[in-house]
């Protein structure tokens, strides 16, 4: 029975210069694929910066925009027709009656003065002099009305110049008190919205840091992986040609077995034999 011919195998391997590396890249790769050493994500998990000192008292502040209904009450006390009785001066008839009394002396001075006249020329006491006298006694009275009138007109107005002035006031305030508070609520929440900006970009820069320092070790071999990989195109490779090993058949370990055995027998029989 025929033995087949081995069939020559050749293969080209890398270089010598670059197997070691290769190698070695390999054995430090495997333990990085195990279960065992798998990331941990959460040490670069996403994080949300809490909110602020500045806005949380932005929002604790949002309450007095309402605050404006307080000057309108107010406003009220100042209109209607006796909101001016509040700002009455509490010494107007103190200036009413001094007025009055000066008026009066006055009067008298005059009317004495009258009486003194009408007695140089002879006509004290007599008609004509008694109507003059009625005549300055009725004026007088009526001037005396008209001047007590004109103190408590103008007290009057100033009262309610005042009340008029207040009403104003309130209401402005109560239109201005709602853009002051929006004013500095939105300030603080500025400035809050800065800081807590500030301080996402810091758990941002945290996270990136704590992932790299996680895939480092990949991150490293790839880069000489692709460093081996470019350079191996640089280097000659090596071919190797071999005639593979064939098994033997079960008619050659037959002879083999069979050739074992007529030396050994030869060896009994023949001369230096036990039986020789």
């Amino acid at each position: 029975m025929s033995v087949p011919t081995p069939t020559q195998v050749t293969q080209t391997l890398p270089s010598p210069y670059l197997t070691g590396a290769f190698t070695a890249l390999g054995e430090r790769l495997l333990p990085l694929l195990s279960t065992t050493s798998a990331i941990n994500t959460a040490s670069y998990a996403q994080q949300v910066a809490p909110e602020t000192q500045l806005q949380q008292q932005a929002r604790g502040m949002a309450g007095g925009l309402g605050d404006y209904q307080q000057y309108l009450n107010q406003a009220q006390q100042y209109s209607g027709p006796q909101a001016y009785q509040q700002f009455m001066s509490p010494y107007q008839q103190q200036v009413i009656d001094t007025t009055l009394t000066e008026f009066d002396r006055q009067k008298q001075m005059a009317l004495a003065q009258q009486q003194a006249q009408a007695v140089a020329g002879g006509a004290f006491g007599g008609a004509r002099e008694g109507v003059q006298r009625a005549e300055y006694g009725a004026q007088t009275l009526q001037d005396r009305a008209a001047l007590q009138a004109q103190l408590l007109q103008q007290g009057f107005g100033q009262a309610q110049q005042q009340a008029a002035q207040a009403f104003q006031q309130q209401t402005g305030l109560a239109s201005l008190q709602p853009t002051l508070v929006g004013q500095q609520i939105a300030g603080l929440s500025g400035l809050g919205q800065q800081q807590q900006a500030q301080q996402q970009a810091i758990l941002d820069a945290q996270a990136t840091a704590a992932r790299e320092a996680a895939f480092e070790p990949y991150t490293r071999y790839g880069l000489v992986g692709q460093q081996l990989t470019g350079l191996a195109g640089g280097f000659p490779g090596q071919v190797q040609t071999y005639n593979p090993i064939q098994p033997a058949s079960a008619s050659q370990t037959l002879f083999g077995s069979l050739a074992g055995l007529g030396g050994l027998a030869g060896k009994v029989l023949g001369k230096g034999g036990i039986f020789g």
